[in-house]
């Protein structure tokens, strides 16, 4: 990190996935609320869409299309089992798949929960000049993908990281 430079504030946008979570019981989404603007990073929108492709595909790609969100984080959906769906959902929507982001989560999740790591799709990718970082919904998986995601967003980390790759960021 270089400590002489201030942070670039990201404006990210959270989706909760989840058939049975609402606002009061959703702590996978509070944690990574917490740690974003504990980092100094600004919440522009969290929601809490049921697991449905269709309807996820709707609101990320809405935020896609906003040149003011940044990174897009989402929490749940990324199972195998019943109706998780969040990495079909977003992969046709990527430009670009981070292939680096699940491999270093799994490898790390591994020292966590073992071979239990093979469950886990997370997904990570640019569209249209916006990071997306799928996650699992339990919070220890949650606290895990944003212990890897947050120096990649933050401007000050070297040799590199993804907020100085940002586009939008970059152009003015």
């Amino acid at each position: 990190m270089d400590s002489n430079e201030s942070l670039l504030p990201l404006q990210i946008a959270l989706m909760t996935v989840s058939d049975t979570r609402t606002e009061a019981d959703d702590k996978s989404g509070k944690i990574l609320v917490n740690n974003l603007q504990t980092t100094g990073h600004i919440l522009v929108e969290k929601v809490i869409v049921p697991d449905n492709i269709y309807q996820i595909r709707a609101v990320i790609s809405r935020w896609i299309a906003d040149e003011s969100i940044q990174v897009i984080l989402t929490t749940g959906g990324t199972g195998v089992t019943g109706r998780d769906g969040t990495p079909e959902a977003i992969k046709p929507l990527l430009d670009k798949e981070i292939t680096g982001f699940g491999e270093i989560f799994r490898m790390i999740s591994y020292q966590e929960i073992k071979t239990s790591t093979i469950q886990s799709r997370t997904l990570a990718g640019v569209a249209n000049g916006t990071y997306i970082f799928c996650l699992p919904g339990s919070s220890g998986a949650c606290q895990t993908g944003w212990n890897i995601i947050k120096d990649q967003l933050d401007s000050r980390n070297r040799p590199c990281n993804l907020a100085q790759l940002i586009p939008r960021l970059t152009e003015t």
